[in-house]
């Protein structure tokens, strides 16, 4: 990612002619806003003085205490390639920290609370490195342009055109993301129909939060262009294989990876074991972070490729977590249950403090299991200790709103206010009559 200064930032849109910036953030449900600002009054920005309302956002602050300031990241600032203002100019973002007025950092930015779980592991000599592999779906718009589950589509995994009616989309969306500074390491269509995967290269942990907020918006951006609809929602057709986010994620002792050795038996380290053990430690109650839809535990059932059961392996993709082949400085921990509906930047702040609690705590993960857990019977998976992960949103909110660990790693404001948020959008859910329920019993009663 390149070092910019304000001078440089404001040299590059003068050049360029750049006509609008967009001054991005993330809500605590991880939703991208923006306040858009001409670029005269860009240096105004990049001196930090763009105030916002932050009584409007999702999980913010109450309206007698709605002055936020954004302070733009500089290294964050790209170019779109594909928008532009009527033909007439560019436009250009930088994602921003919130403030308080008081020049605070404001407890209910996602991106603030990353920076804190970052600190923590820098205090423990570590730097966090996180790679995820996110998944969507193309679908077709009706007549109005409103998004449906229509796909021409028939193709299957690694399939390509002409079946794979997606392809030209989604060349065209990997080409717009190396503009912008993106390594792509792989595209293809994944294993249900109009269903694909690109995959950028890992970043410090800050920087792929930024980078999974860049690529969902430029991903839909670009999918409208081609007239099609991408989306990240979890499981939109029964049936099929739902999208996830499986987070790839390893640790480094300045060049030296800290879950790499070579004198273990397959080649971990004890900071990795405690690592595990430590995601598996907390996963239940960070479910509701990692998982945060009621869609996402459409998701969550066997069958379908998405984990459901609390285990580990280097040998089978059943479990939970899964420790890829690959060694040395590819030593890698792959946490497979997150989805694409997830607040990046709580995602892995959740996930790289419940590794270091483990790390703090010397906590040795069970066995490893690497056996297909899904042939496995119920009696074979109590006997050795197998849970499952939340079945439903309302079960995954029951355990979240009893953690500690999950409170003091997210703080007060957006501890609750996420509850809140979740507690509203299950009892929506629960009151609403749904399609299966008319189909099974309005003709039968």
């Amino acid at each position: 990612m390149p070092q910019y200064t304000k001078e440089s930032i404001l040299r590059i849109c003068e050049e360029q002619n750049v006509r609008i910036i967009r001054l991005q953030f993330t809500d605590i449900v991880g939703s991208l806003k923006n306040v858009a600002i001409t670029r005269c009054q860009l240096e105004r920005a990049l001196d930090n003085k763009c105030m916002f309302d932050g009584s409007s956002i999702e999980g913010f602050v109450r309206i007698e205490e709605s002055d936020m300031y954004l302070y733009p990241d500089y290294d964050s600032f790209v170019i779109y390639p594909w928008e532009t203002e009527d033909g007439k100019g560019k436009v250009a973002r930088l994602i921003c920290d919130v403030y308080r007025h008081d020049g605070k950092p404001f407890e209910g930015d996602p991106r603030y609370i990353l920076k804190r779980a970052i600190a923590k592991a820098s205090s423990m000599g570590y730097t966090f490195n996180v790679g995820p592999e996110c998944e969507f779906f193309l679908f077709q718009r009706d007549a109005s342009g409103k998004p449906t589950v229509n796909t021409h589509d028939q193709a299957s995994y690694f399939d390509l055109g002409p079946v794979d009616k997606g392809e030209q989309c989604r060349r065209e969306i990997c080409f717009v993301l190396e503009e912008m500074g993106f390594k792509i390491e792989a595209s293809h269509h994944e294993v249900a129909e109009a269903q694909h995967e690109i995959d950028f290269r890992y970043d410090e942990a800050l920087r792929t939060a930024d980078n999974v907020m860049t690529f969902k918006y430029a991903v839909k951006s670009i999918a409208h262009r081609h007239g099609l609809h991408a989306t990240f929602m979890p499981k939109p057709i029964f049936g099929i294989c739902g999208s996830g986010m499986h987070t790839n994620m390893s640790l480094f002792r300045g060049e030296e990876n800290a879950f790499y050795d070579e004198k273990d038996p397959i080649a971990l380290s004890r900071t990795a074991y405690s690592f595990i053990a430590g995601i598996i430690e907390h996963i239940k109650p960070m479910t509701l972070i990692l998982n945060p839809l009621v869609n996402s535990y459409k998701r969550l059932v066997p069958g379908y490729e998405a984990p459901v059961y609390i285990a580990w392996s280097a040998k089978n993709r059943s479990p939970l977590i899964r420790v890829p082949a690959s060694r040395g400085t590819g030593t890698r921990v792959e946490l497979r249950s997150p989805d694409p509906s997830c607040n990046p930047y709580l995602e892995i702040a959740a996930c790289l403090a419940a590794g270091l609690d483990g790390i703090e705590r010397g906590l040795v993960p069970a066995a490893s299991t690497d056996t297909n857990i899904y042939d496995m019977t119920k009696a074979e998976r109590d006997e050795v200790g197998i849970e499952t992960l939340p079945g439903s949103l309302e079960e995954a909110i029951d355990l979240y709103k009893k953690d500690a660990f999950v409170r003091e790693v997210l703080g007060d404001h957006v501890f609750f206010k996420y509850l809140e948020a979740k507690k509203e959008e299950w009892k929506a859910y629960r009151m609403r009559v749904s399609q299966w329920e008319l189909d099974r019993y309005l003709e039968k009663y």
